[in-house]
């Protein structure tokens, strides 16, 4: 439960009523109302108002609006106002703003725009956060504090360049160790002095789009860079805990962001908060993936919907409505997932600058006769129904897949060997053969324990960090499957090469090595031929991008290319290690290889589907809590599916119906099913 004062699902968003007057708050207030609205999020973007010159404080306006919300029963989340520094702050202070990638200085404006190595920033940053915290830690609307807003975007000035060279003695020591972690002697680029180290931007080491000459010092950059927001962020959540210790700190994330390591920052965070903005041709299984990643930030703890839209978003190159019934299933998809919050951005539509066409549960018609109204209205009732149900219900799944910002940093970064390689793209591609038996996955860090799960999947695990190789020696010694595919194995944490042959460190578990490394253009295909049926799997599937030329040193080999100079080499080995087995997937392979490929190993371990049979476009999730699951169908297609859940008794929560057997799910219906 996030805050014992608000015992159910919290359900609301964004509220900014310093861009309204009088007769619009009582105009929202009674919307709200009518919508089960019970928390907003408030003084996102306020400090200008809240900070009008650097003495002065005037916090009248959030006085009376935490009071009103209050008397009218409307919990707060409340932000600290420092996603956007003031213009007095930019004028005074140039250290505030940022420097772009290619040495431009910013002037005041945007909203991504602080430097977050900039003193002026980081010291009013942390004073207004802990005036807050001091003025309204006992109010009792206070559900949760918001520290700024989804942090983002890097800079290149020379404070952050100084910064840099700090950061790196303290994780190096000695000049001698960076020449050696980087690799200066390629390129005659050995420094002799700190000083000699200047930004990877474009104005040195790097070019647009993840190029770079030196991909050590790029990849060190950008964990500087993490580190450096999320001294913000701790700057800000430490001035508030010297205030207010009892009410919860987090701060909205962006799921698969690229240039934060949110596994680091949930360290930091008392509860993980995110906002869930898909288009309307993103993968349902892609958008599920991300909300396990966010699960498993922290360990699989619950996690807050801090945003999304009720209907259409403003910044997408097509921003289509949500059709009818799209907004409740998307919800129930982020609650099935682990959210025990549903809320918007934003609750009144905005009538100037760039959000003004950013959907809202209040749209510019003021009132609410409208459907996207309706339908958020209907959503209200329903949650308020469940009460607190789900609250800190769990996922119990026993399939984890391994996911590491650093490991993206890096692969992206990489001069080769292909263009087409994403490892977003990759790892996703395993997770949507599982989403699509029905097995459910979680999403982890390198970090996490593996022995609670039967396999593990690292997809293109191309960086092996220390320690790494031996933790998935004792889970497949102990009886674990072990899954990773081409281009693992390749590099150190500081993107060096592991020399003797691929997969370096992994060798050993894996039973291959790989000598050569072969990339094909987007449209053209070899071929994994089964040497034997595995499973459902027999014959030839197509495989595209990568192919590793593998030798097998104690490896089985279950299949083989079929075409081209390495026709009859491995393409799928299996190796027994201990008590489990280690497999090698030596390319990128079809859908229609993956899905009976992780069937087979699910049914060796015993993991089975949540539902058999599952139809296409129809999602299963479970959460469990005290002894009791809780199920979830939802129906992602527009036209009705028909389901077969067994012959045990379900009470189905958001219908009370009892039901058994094949069951008729609504055209984007959604089932919430616990055994009776």
């Amino acid at each position: 439960m996030i805050h014992p004062k608000l015992p159910k699902i919290w359900y609301g968003g964004d509220y900014n009523p310093e861009q309204w007057g009088p007769e619009e708050w009582k105009e929202d207030h009674r919307m709200f109302k009518l919508a089960g609205i019970d928390v907003v999020t408030i003084n996102v973007f306020s400090w200008a108002l809240n900070q009008p010159d650097e003495h002065t404080y005037d916090f009248a306006w959030l006085d009376e609006t935490m009071d009103r919300l209050h008397a009218d029963g409307i919990g707060v989340v409340l932000a600290t106002s420092t996603a956007a520094h003031p213009a007095w702050m930019a004028k005074r202070h140039p250290d505030v703003t940022r420097v772009d990638f290619y040495g431009r200085k910013r002037k005041f404006g945007g909203r991504h725009n602080s430097c977050p190595n900039s003193p002026t920033y980081r010291k009013y940053s942390g004073l207004i956060a802990g005036k807050l915290a001091e003025r309204y830690k006992d109010h009792p609307a206070l559900l949760l504090w918001h520290v700024s807003n989804e942090y983002g975007g890097y800079c290149y000035c020379e404070r952050c360049e100084a910064a840099f060279r700090e950061w790196l003695q303290n994780r190096y020591r000695t000049l001698d160790a960076v020449n050696q972690a980087w690799n200066t002697r390629f390129w005659g680029h050995t420094f002799y002095d700190w000083d000699d180290i200047v930004l990877p931007s474009g104005l040195s080491e790097e070019g647009e789009g993840n190029v770079s000459a030196f991909q050590g010092i790029s990849l060190d950059y950008r964990r500087f860079m993490s580190d450096s927001l999320l001294a913000c962020y701790k700057i800000e959540a430490e001035a508030i805990r010297e205030h207010s210790k009892d009410v919860p700190v987090t701060t909205n994330l962006m799921g698969t962001y690229p240039e934060l390591n949110y596994f680091d920052w949930a360290k930091e965070m008392d509860v993980i908060s995110w906002d869930n903005y898909p288009s309307l041709n993103t993968p349902v299984s892609e958008t599920a993936m991300v909300h396990d990643l966010m699960r498993g930030l922290k360990d699989g703890m619950p996690f807050l919907l801090m945003e999304q839209t009720p209907s259409q978003q403003n910044w997408q190159a097509y921003n289509s409505l949500k059709r009818p019934g799209v907004m409740r299933l998307w919800s129930y998809q982020a609650v099935a997932r682990g959210a025990d919050t549903v809320m918007f951005f934003q609750m009144r539509r905005s009538i100037g600058a760039c959000e003004k066409f950013h959907g809202a549960v209040i749209e510019h018609a003021g009132h609410e006769h409208t459907r996207v109204f309706r339908e958020v209205a209907e959503l209200g009732e329903e949650l308020k129904r469940l009460g607190d149900r789900l609250l800190d219900a769990r996922s119990d799944a026993k399939v984890a897949i391994l996911y590491d910002w650093e490991n993206r940093w890096a692969i992206e970064l990489s001069s080769g060997p292909t263009v087409e390689l994403q490892y977003v793209r990759e790892v996703h591609k395993y997770y949507d053969a599982l989403f699509k038996l029905g097995i459910q996955a979680d999403m982890i860090s390198v970090e996490a324990d593996y022995s609670r799960y039967d396999i593990v999947i690292a997809p293109v695990m191309y960086m092996v960090k220390p320690g790494v190789a031996k933790k998935l020696e004792a889970f497949t010694a102990a009886g674990g499957t072990f899954v990773t595919t081409f281009f693992s194995g390749i590099v150190n944490e500081n993107d060096r090469v592991t020399t003797g042959g691929y997969p370096g460190e992994l060798r050993p578990l894996l039973g291959i090595w790989a000598e050569e490394i072969d990339a094909l253009p987007a449209g053209q295909y070899n071929q994994i031929v089964m040497k034997e049926p595995f499973g459902e799997l027999d014959g030839s599937y197509d495989c595209e991008m990568l192919f590793d030329l593998i030798h097998a040193e104690g490896a089985e080999v279950l299949a083989e290319y079929g075409s081209d100079f390495y026709q009859g080499m491995p393409a799928l080995t299996v190796h027994a290690y201990g008590k489990g087995k280690a497999y090698y997937v030596a390319t990128s392979p079809a859908p229609e290889f993956l899905r009976p490929f992780l069937a087979k190993l699910c049914a060796d371990q015993g993991v089975k589907p949540l539902v058999e049979r599952l139809p296409d476009g129809v999602e299963a999730a479970r959460r469990v809590k005290e002894g009791r699951s809780f199920l979830f169908l939802l129906n992602h297609n527009a036209d009705l599916a028909a389901v077969d859940i067994g012959s045990g008794k379900h009470r189905d929560l958001l219908s009370g119906q009892i039901l058994s057997g094949t069951v008729e799910l609504p055209g984007r219906g959604v089932l919430i099913l616990e055994e009776v």
